[in-house]
């Protein structure tokens, strides 16, 4: 829908009073003195707030959230105290008639936030790249004890975790991501549906207040969840913007890249080296320029490198591997598929100085649909479909134009000028694609690796990646804050490239100990990420010679837990799913009333169970061998008991430790109540069914587990096809109880073995099976209950 501007007017908006309301089916109109209001209720706990500084609200069509609503919520309205009050079954929001500042109240009245009450919606006349329009600002009041996350991924930004007193850019461009959500501590979170470059300022008037102006638009527009969970907040934003669907389980497995696989050749040497040395991995990745020295945009693997490319990906599934192809939105002169985009007109005034070739090369117009429709057939038939790829890495879709930022504004869309969508080519780039894929690959599940995502974008089957990050600690360490906050705006998929992308743009010395040292403690953080892959310059499979037999080994031991995980990791994938969940969680999802865990940002939990605390710091290698520090420090939350994964070791929550970390160990804690389910050791992901699963209990605590399965891959679990198996901890009664199974889908295992290990210091804490088991259980699908 393209916004239509009808005249300019220069204004400056901060502070409207209400001249009268009407309620209307789905909310409350008011009528400004200097502009319009609309406060609509979505459902009992999301309001979407739109206020114009114009005579009436743009024409406009949200590219992020796709819920029409249609079902709608009751809700009364009063006026009382000079005070208009909407009140649903779970808050209330209150417009003061004086300032249409707005409220946020719990049923009791509690504030849960508020606008400020001098600038909380305003519109400011701005003149930006030649284009008149308008900076779009809202305000928000913030007390001390607020915590605020999210915001996406910043691949090169500050340690910090907690927004609160800190700034963020928020133009998406290369090595800047942008995801405009944001949830706070005292149960709240807010989108703003803005699109162009913005800014959030965390800061203001003394760290009393925090705001997010956006540099371009005809409205403010932001929608408020209330939680009071982050999970309850996440899951507001998915029923908003989309659900998120299920990978195949293979993609939970290990990738391995590399800047870059040169030939055919070398690819099915990869597969070899890991095949005939069974070390764990389920996908190999063909990177960039394939196509060289054809233009970029040929879709063409070059025949003297590449003489099979279809039988090539054949050898990779003969050995239960899966393909996964680069693929830019990028296309250079002098091919046809840059003809054919062209003569229809869907090709943009932006282009990216190729650095390779030295051209500037010319992106598509993603925002067009009849433009992502052609894309999606010419890498289709050029690629994907002709040769069975699994996978698809979509790289170089901020758009990236380097510095300038001011020909992206200037740009022309299908939808209108290119400073109001600046943030949205990643997501409307992946839309086409996952229509696409849906369409014309029926059978296998879509995954999407996208350097740069947006609001709305899990709904594409997108996992976010960091992007060209460096061969650093310094790199590394920053890694886990942004991956954290990435998920916490509701993007459930991340990942890093293990070890970096580059040093110094060049091929770090792999065999060197420091290097060593680093893709060591990455890799240990990577399997213990959403998404667990390798990528960048310079040998670093697990096979490498790069690596001495003792980093091999402790490869292979991080590869294997991965393994024996999948149980556990699918069925979280499972709850992304169907509840909306999020696995990589930043400590306040579990210990919202911890303050302490407000600002840890190299903590995080992986599922309900692990707390993750990878060792970012570099010990035995470089300036610090010599130092002697084997441990880092690690904060146990309040409230629960934990143990260590390794000893089994229980510890008091609310305590920090100086947690013993040599080099083949990251610390992890499980918290007291968890069930883990735990597979074989597998060289890919559906090597062996789970009819034998270790389930680890975790006394001290009451708990639970929802074991899910379904048929690896395909859609059919959008029909039904898949089953759940509700697993509990009764900590009193020492009972656990299996209970029935629900649902089914074919090649559903009729007879399964859970061996149970009630976890303590003496046994079942070893990376491997446990070395006894408490109690066997034969299951057959109905319920059963074993006192331990």
């Amino acid at each position: 829908m393209l916004f239509v501007f009808i005249g300019f007017v220069n204004l400056k908006i901060g502070f409207a009073t209400v001249k009268s309301y009407k309620k209307e089916a789905d909310g409350v109109s008011f009528a400004l003195d200097k502009g319009q209001l609309k406060v609509k209720v979505c459902k009992d706990d999301i309001i979407e707030v739109k206020f114009t500084a114009l005579n009436n609200f743009p024409d406009f069509q949200s590219l992020v959230v796709n819920n029409s609503w249609k079902q709608g919520s009751n809700f009364t309205v009063n006026e009382a105290g000079g005070n208009v009050t909407i009140a649903t079954s779970k808050l209330k929001v209150v417009v003061n008639k004086a300032s249409n500042a707005i409220t946020y109240t719990d049923l009791s009245g509690n504030v849960i936030t508020s606008e400020d009450k001098t600038l909380n919606k305003s519109m400011d006349a701005a003149t930006i790249a030649g284009i008149n329009t308008y900076n779009c600002t809202t305000q928000f009041n913030s007390s001390a004890d607020e915590a605020l996350f999210g915001l996406g991924c910043h691949p090169l930004d500050s340690l910090s975790i907690n927004y609160k007193g800190r700034n963020q850019d928020m133009a998406i461009k290369y090595l800047t991501g942008a995801i405009p959500v944001l949830l706070s501590t005292k149960g709240f979170g807010l989108m703003w549906d803005n699109y162009s470059a913005s800014n959030f300022y965390g800061a203001e008037a003394g760290n009393t207040k925090f705001k997010y102006v956006s540099e371009s638009g005809k409205q403010v527009d932001y929608y408020f969840f209330y939680g009071p969970s982050f999970d309850h907040i996440i899951d507001l934003y998915r029923t908003a913007t989309g659900k998120a669907p299920m990978f195949p389980k293979w993609s939970f497995g290990l990738f391995q890249s590399q800047d870059r696989y040169m030939s055919e050749k070398e690819i099915l040497s990869v597969k070899d080296n890991y095949r005939n040395n069974h070390i764990p991995i389920d996908a190999i990745v063909q990177d960039w320029y394939y196509w060289d020295p054809l233009p970029i945009g040929s879709h063409v693997m070059k025949p003297e490198r590449y003489p099979n490319p279809r039988a090539m990906v054949e050898e990779l599934h003969k050995a239960n591997m899966h393909a996964m192809i680069s693929i830019w939105p990028v296309f250079g002169k002098g091919t046809p598929n840059y003809d054919a985009l062209n003569k229809n007109g869907f090709l943009t005034s932006i282009t990216w100085d190729n650095v390779v070739t030295h051209t500037f090369d010319t992106y598509y117009d993603a925002h067009n649909p009849k433009a992502r429709d052609m894309y999606w057939e010419q890498a289709r038939d050029s690629l994907v479909k002709r040769y069975d790829w699994d996978a698809w890495w979509i790289d170089q879709c901020e758009p990236d134009n380097g510095a300038l930022l001011d020909e992206r504004r200037k740009a022309n869309f299908s939808v209108g000028k290119g400073i109001d969508y600046f943030n949205t080519y990643s997501l409307e780039h992946s839309k086409g694609l996952y229509k696409g894929w849906r369409k014309d690959m029926p059978n296998k599940r879509a995954f999407f690796l996208i350097r740069q995502s947006f609001a709305g974008e899990q709904r594409n089957a997108a996992t976010l990646w960091s992007s060209d990050i460096t061969c650093t600690f310094g790199a590394f360490k920053i890694q886990v804050p942004q991956g954290i906050n990435a998920c916490a705006s509701g993007i459930p998929y991340w990942t890093s490239d293990i070890g970096g992308y580059h040093f110094n743009w060049g091929v770090p010395d792999w065999s060197k100990p420091e290097n060593r040292e680093l893709f060591t403690r990455w890799f240990q953080f990577g399997a213990f990420s959403p998404i667990f892959r390798i990528h960048g310059k310079g040998e670093r499979a697990l096979f490498s010679k790069n690596w001495d037999s003792n980093t091999r080994n402790i490869l292979l031991k991080y590869d294997n837990l991965r393994y024996r995980l999948l149980p556990y990791i699918y069925s979280l994938a499972g709850r992304v799913t169907s509840e909306n969940y999020t696995i990589m969680r930043a400590l306040t999802f579990d210990f919202q009333k911890d303050a302490k865990v407000y600002s840890i940002s190299d903590q995080y939990m992986f599922g309900p169970a692990f707390l993750v605390n990878p060792v970012t710091e570099q010990l035995f290698t470089g300036k610090n061998a010599s130092s002697g520090k084997t441990t880092r420090q690690v904060y146990l939350p309040a409230a629960t008991k934990w143990y260590d994964f390794y000893t089994g070791k229980q510890y008091t929550g609310g305590q920090t430790l100086a947690a013993a970390a040599p080099i083949d160990i990251m610390p992890l804690y499980v918290r007291a109540g968890s069930i883990i389910p735990m597979g074989p050791v597998m060289e890919y992901a559906t090597q062996k069914p789970a009819d034998v699963i270790e389930l680890r209990v975790y006394p001290g605590a009451n708990g639970e587990f929802k074991l899910y399965e379904d048929e690896n891959d395909t859609y059919n679990y959008e029909k039904g096809n898949s089953a759940t198996i509700n697993i509990n901890w009764n900590d009193k009664t020492r009972q656990l109880i299996i209970a029935d199974t629900k649902g089914s889908f074919p090649g559903m295992l009729k007879q399964r073995t859970f061996n149970v290990v009630m976890v303590n210091s003496s046994h079942g804490s070893n990376v491997g099976s446990a070395d006894k088991i408490d109690k066997t259980i034969k299951y057959s699908g109905k319920a059963v209950v074993v006192k331990l």
